[in-house]
This record gives structure tokens, C-alpha cells and sequence, in this order.
């Protein structure tokens, strides 16, 4: 809700979070590009990537990236997104 998105509130910007399903990875180096691409965008504060769970949790600053910025990412990466 509201008061969850004012908590993030930092250096007044509005940071969310995404998660994403990432298909392709199969070992702890595909992770770590993941990981490495996904914090590289601009606006990307943190990146969490699951093998396990095929997902990528993305806390990013609203406005300065979007979710198709990322799919692009992980996807030039040589894996799937969505």
C-alpha cells in the first residue's frame, strides 16, 4: 500500500519492487550474470536472483527503470524473461 511505498521513500525518490521469473539459468555463474545485469540498469538499488525459484527480486527507484528495461537485460544476458 501507500505507507509500504512512503517507508522506501529514499532521497526522495520512490523505490518498488518487481519480481521477475528467469528461465535458462542453470548454475551459480548464470546467477551471478543475472545478478550483475540487472544491478548495472540505472535506478536498480538491489538485485536478488533465485536458481530455485526462477525469479529475480529487482528494489528499484520509480521512473528511472522499467520492468521491460530488465527483461531486455536478462534477455542480452542469454536468458528468458517475464
Amino acid at each position: 500500500g501507500l505507507q509500504a511505498r512512503q517507508a522506501l521513500l529514499k532521497k526522495g525518490s520512490i523505490m518498488e519492487t518487481t519480481t521477475l521469473k528467469v528461465e535458462g539459468m542453470s548454475c551459480g555463474g548464470c546467477v551471478k550474470s543475472v545478478t550483475n545485469v540487472l544491478a548495472a540498469l540505472p535506478g536498480v538499488a538491489r538485485a536478488e536472483v533465485s536458481l530455485e525459484e526462477k525469479s529475480a527480486r529487482v528494489e528499484y527507484e520509480t521512473g528511472r527503470v522499467t520492468r521491460e528495461d530488465m527483461k531486455r537485460a536478462i534477455v542480452d544476458a542469454g536468458f528468458e524473461a517475464e
